[in-house]
């Protein structure tokens, strides 16, 4: 074990839970909340302290894979925030209500006859997409619970996050008391949460009875129901993470230093499968700051500082980074919110205070032109100069939904160019510049039994190509791509694009800078 990191595994767990609550269209602090609602309850129920540690991390994890699929969801539905919160409010398993759900919401805010091609579209092949979220979402956040290290029965709970009562929900279908009861008493805790935050105790009461024996476990919901405005008021008197975790008893273990950079990268793989012009950036940054860091700049904290910077950018709706037109003002506003964001994600976590001042200012540029704070050179330490440069440069080289990767060379060119106008560090970029000389190494063993063009194909997936386009791009036919996919698939246990280009995040086969297989050569 290395040195302790003075950072908590809950204190992570909140700052995740910010995030989330950001993707998911909430208000802050709502996974907290929900989480208090369950514990509360379980301790009602008479859960142990293993059981209600157990509900505890659940709670704050159930719902964190839940963007991983927001390309999908921006592109049938506009702003994949605001459907994910809305989804909230409908029971989706009733017929009825889940077709309007689906229908007023199809082709986002955009012309009618936009909406009814986006409808003809839907019915050839985006009624799959939306079918196997559940199943991505649920699948994510089991990929997370293991890299964080969780106790292996958040598994089950966070397994069963999509599961009903009734026996109408996802995987499995699973019945009355075979869900587990963490998941049912999360389930409940989220919708009124959201319901109580539109309407307060009564429309909170009214949904659980509602929903009872259907979505709800009954036996939850009548304890909820007499019990809502107690809960609520006690609700109102607790703050922040500190509140909740008072019913936590064992969420605090510390971790070490290791445990915690794994931890960082692991969110910041999550951050960047939210779109597919992104997978690998913030690996990609943290890996060049690093490497730039000279003159008495600390590599480890420039890392971090990589890792977490765009952690923000799952507050802003994929309707607006993935975007291939020019940006309105109100989308140039919320992008530049994200770098804020990143701050107030990062505020629960006081041991890593230095990193988020580092990670909140990637955006800033010395002649104060940058965001969020227009901040200017006094104000910008050697880290943070360098940070925006490493950030520049990586974005830059990677595609984007409105241009292309730039080349190395007109990079370089407008990096430098940068600097002479006074608006990034000129010795920063020399040293970003200095770490960009040698390639990276081939790999000559991928993860999973890959072939080397089963990478190129993946790579291509990941980044939201079509298999048509795919076959264009590496001149292959249509049947011989599709066979790719099929074995990709079948070695990654992936079974449509978003779980895929997870897969291509986690295992590092994403981002600019990487060599092309040996077969693309």
């Amino acid at each position: 074990m290395t040195a302790p990191s003075g950072v908590r595994l809950g204190e992570l767990l909140a700052a995740l839970s910010f995030g989330t609550d950001l993707g998911m269209g909430h208000p802050t602090e709502h996974v907290l909340r929900q989480t208090f609602i369950a514990l509360r309850l379980a301790e009602r129920i008479g859960l142990g302290p293993a059981e209600r540690e157990v509900v505890y991390f659940t709670s704050m994890v159930a719902w964190v894979g839940c963007h991983v699929d927001a390309y999908e969801q921006a592109r049938w539905y506009g702003d994949d925030r605001a459907v994910k919160h809305d989804a909230r409010l409908f029971d989706l398993d009733r017929p009825v209500p889940a077709t309007a759900f689906l229908l007023t919401r199809l082709g986002g805010e955009v012309a009618w006859s936009a909406r009814v091609r986006a409808g003809v579209a839907f019915l050839a092949g985006g009624w799959r997409e939306t079918a196997a979220m559940f199943e991505n979402h649920w699948r994510a956040a089991s990929a997370l619970v293991q890299d964080l290290g969780l106790p292996e029965p958040v598994l089950a709970g966070v397994e069963h996050t999509f599961e009903r009562w009734d026996g109408r929900g996802e995987p499995e279908g699973r019945h009355g008391a075979d869900v587990h009861v963490a998941s049912r008493l999360i389930n409940l805790a989220d919708v009124v949460e959201v319901f109580h935050d539109v309407g307060g105790v009564p429309a909170a009461v009214r949904v659980a009875r509602e929903r009872s024996g259907g979505q709800f476990d009954p036996g939850l919901a009548d304890l909820f129901c007499a019990e809502a405005a107690g809960l609520f008021e006690e609700l109102d008197e607790v703050t922040g993470w500190d509140g909740v975790t008072e019913f936590a008893p064992t969420a605090g273990r510390e971790l070490d230093d290791d445990e915690l950079d794994a931890a960082l990268a692991a969110l910041a793989d999550f951050v960047d499968v939210k779109s597919p012009y992104t997978l690998g950036h913030a690996r990609g940054v943290a890996d060049l700051a690093a490497r730039a860091a000279e003159d008495g700049l600390d590599p480890h904290l420039l890392r971090r500082a990589g890792l977490v910077h765009d952690l923000g950018r799952i507050g802003v709706s994929n309707g607006v980074w993935d975007k291939r037109g020019r940006f309105t003002t109100g989308d140039r506003e919320q992008v530049r919110l994200h770098p804020y964001l990143t701050d107030r994600i990062l505020s629960c976590l006081p041991a890593l205070a230095p990193v988020a001042t580092v990670a909140a200012q990637h955006h800033e540029r010395l002649d104060g032109s940058g965001y969020p704070s227009g901040a200017s050179a006094p104000a910008l330490g050697p880290e943070a100069r360098l940070l925006a440069v490493a950030d520049c440069h990586q974005a830059w080289s990677e595609p984007r939904p409105h241009r292309p990767a730039a080349s190395p060379v007109d990079v370089a060119a407008r990096l430098r160019a940068e600097a002479r106008a006074g608006r990034l560090d000129g010795a920063a970029v020399e040293a970003v510049l200095r770490a960009t000389g040698h390639r990276v190494r081939k790999r000559r063993e991928w993860p999973c039994g890959l072939t080397a063009r089963e990478v190129e194909v993946l790579r291509l997936l990941a980044h939201g190509l079509s298999q048509g386009e795919i076959a264009e791009r590496l001149v292959i036919s249509r049947k011989t791509t599709a066979n790719h996919v099929e074995h990709i698939y079948a070695k990654t246990g992936a079974r449509n694009r978003a779980m895929a280009s997870l897969f291509a995040s986690r295992h590092g086969l994403v981002g600019a800078g990487l060599e092309d297989p040996p077969s693309a050569l």
